[in-house]
């Protein structure tokens, strides 16, 4: 097993071989140092073997324990559906390998104390959770300029998160659980608050939505710093997927997500592109995040968003679906946050 702090490269095994699994395994092999996968794992076998097959060195595997018990597996990156992410970490832990989570760190506020119960125990972090956001490089700035104070306190923050469709399936609840979850996230970071509390509001759905989502939804946190935040979540824009966001504070403003890199004119017309999907717009952040996960494993630390931040994401989330099913404001119940995540 690689000795933390070496050269050696950390060896990963991959839990899920779907989408976001599959353009890790490539991340890790092509984009960024100091890793190599060791193992994939997924529950359709033959699948998993075709991620692993040129992988020089990949094992393919059906049973997550199993691939975590091999001796050149040194980290685990958790990709696989929500639902199947609480047994993972428990896992890791038995085995004390760090972890790279997806979001969510699990679907619901209950499983996700019991993971953050489980690494108390063990009485150190382990877990990284992947809200990339926070990678990002225009939210990195915008993180940074707040740091200094130039713009005064913050008052208010606006959000904008729109996708082109919705994949078949896609519930009115999955707007708050699986898409403002990164508002959730980003909204705490950047503000250095909790929220305390969501209120819904359900403007009349779009003709390009399917008939039974709700869909788009205007979500309001409030925080314990006295903020106010508000994200419009649309999931059928039809046009392109956007992530915006500006913060107002006593002295000024500040706004990213503009996505104006590159703008050309033209025959009597100015354009410029817009992304098509998550993995195109945050691509930079993606592997900023991996990178920064490798290098603090390699160390023998854990950085970045903490079991405690996808506890407190969970939470969130399910006062958010509250709300949107029973209408009115419903405050979010934390547990005392732990001196570990302090």
């Amino acid at each position: 097993m690689t000795q933390r702090g070496t050269s050696e490269e950390l060896g990963v095994a991959v839990i899920g071989t779907g989408r976001m699994g599959a353009d890790h395994v490539r991340r890790i092999q092509q984009v960024i140092s100091g890793a190599r996968v060791a193992a994939v794992v997924d529950v359709d076998a033959g699948r998993a073997e075709t991620v692993a097959a040129p992988v020089g060195g990949c094992t393919a595997y059906t049973d997550p324990a199993a691939a975590m018990a091999a001796a050149d597996v040194d980290a685990v990156l958790v990709a696989s559906p929500g639902p199947a992410h609480e047994a993972a970490l428990l896992t890791a832990f038995e085995h004390d390998l760090p972890v790279l989570c997806e979001k969510p760190l699990t679907p619901d506020a209950a499983s996700a104390l019991r993971v953050l119960e489980a690494e108390l125990a063990l009485g150190r972090r382990r877990v990284q959770v992947g809200f990339m956001r926070r990678y990002d490089a225009e939210y990195m700035k915008l993180k940074s300029l707040l740091e200094t104070g130039q713009l005064g306190r913050p008052l208010m923050l606006h959000n904008r998160h729109r996708n082109a469709a919705s994949p078949p399936g896609f519930t009115s609840d999955m707007l708050i659980s699986d898409s403002v979850a990164h508002e959730t996230d980003v909204t705490r970071w950047l503000l250095g608050h909790e929220i305390t509390a969501v209120t819904v509001l359900r403007p009349r759905p779009s003709a390009n939505a399917p008939d039974d989502l709700q869909d788009p939804q205007f979500v309001l946190f409030e925080t314990d710093g006295g903020v106010v935040v508000d994200v419009e979540m649309f999931v059928n824009c039809g046009f392109g997927y956007q992530v915006q966001a500006e913060i107002v504070c006593e002295r000024g403003t500040a706004r990213i997500g503009d996505g104006h890199a590159m703008v050309t004119n033209m025959a009597g017309r100015w354009s410029g592109t817009i992304a098509q999907d998550f993995t195109e717009r945050f691509a930079d952040a993606y592997d900023r995040e991996l990178q920064a996960w490798v290098d603090a494993t390699r160390r023998g630390r854990v950085s970045g968003p903490s079991v405690w931040d996808g506890y407190a994401a969970a939470a969130v989330c399910e006062a958010g679906v509250r709300a949107l099913e029973e209408g009115g404001r419903v405050e979010v119940e934390l547990v005392e946050r732990p001196a570990l995540y302090r």
